[in-house]
């Protein structure tokens, strides 16, 4: 099966700042596509879209039709609008696979499955981190050196206020000793979700080729295994075991 991905950039650094255009000249998000294509080849099929698309691309028929969302976000996490978010964690409950990199855990829609303020310690002084694996039978980390080395990157450390991840996969340390958990997992609902955090817009993380195996490595695992199905909470009648009737929830009649 071709899995269908989408690759969602805010696109806001690439347009005023010009040490980003020059590193990122197609834009960021377009540079995470490509890293997915050249390691996924035929098993993928991906495309972009970005914050000022209508509905910031993310229409009900767009969002239907994919199977994994690549979100990076960053400067302009607010403007991403309420129903918008609404319509992706509908998705992401039903199925939907969701890679979240970077920034991207302060976006609304990472914030909303994690239940917390997804807050962390920061310094971007180009430092050198070292991202090891401490799950190497996992999926996600088959075929990346250990420990993968950035030489120019933000620090993101602990404390990061997330809920405890289902898997964590990769550790990273930097130059002033500090540990982040850069590797994570989680599901929600029928969904599953990736958050990795090397890739920031100031570094040319994002053309690193192991940084690049790990993002496609996450949408493949990301991928759903069974058909989009939204759990719902349905009345069954004494004696039928298996059909629930008429009954969607608590609010509706």
């Amino acid at each position: 099966m071709t899995v269908r991905v989408l690759v969602w950039g805010e696109n806001r650094h690439e347009q005023i700042d010009q040490h980003v255009r020059d590193l990122y000249p197609d834009g960021m998000h377009t540079t995470i596509a490509a890293g997915i294509a050249e390691n996924l080849g035929d098993e993928a099929r991906v495309s972009t879209t970005t914050l000022d698309e209508p509905e910031h691309g993310l229409t009900e028929q767009v969002l239907a039709g994919t199977d994994v969302l690549v979100w990076w976000g960053h400067a302009a996490h607010g403007e991403v609008a309420d129903d918008v978010v609404d319509r992706v964690h509908r998705h992401v409950l039903s199925g939907l696979g969701l890679v979240v990199l970077h920034s991207g855990h302060w976006s609304k829609i990472f914030g909303r499955l994690m239940g917390t303020t997804c807050t962390l310690r920061w310094r971007s002084e180009r430092d050198r981190e070292l991202v090891w694996t401490v799950n190497p039978t996992h999926p996600i980390a088959q075929g990346v050196p250990h420990p993968i080395v950035i030489e120019q990157q933000e620090m993101y450390g602990e404390f990061f206020d997330i809920p405890a991840p289902d898997e964590l996969i990769f550790l990273s340390t930097f130059s002033g000793g500090e540990v982040f958990r850069s590797g994570c997992t989680f599901r929600r609902g029928h969904g599953k979700i990736f958050f990795f955090s090397p890739g920031d817009q100031d570094y040319p993380v994002y053309h690193h080729r192991d940084v690049r195996r790990v993002i496609a490595n996450g949408v493949r695992w990301a991928a759903g295994d069974r058909p989009r199905e939204t759990p719902t909470l349905l009345r069954y009648e004494s004696g039928d075991f298996f059909h629930g009737h008429g009954y969607t929830g608590p609010i509706d009649d």
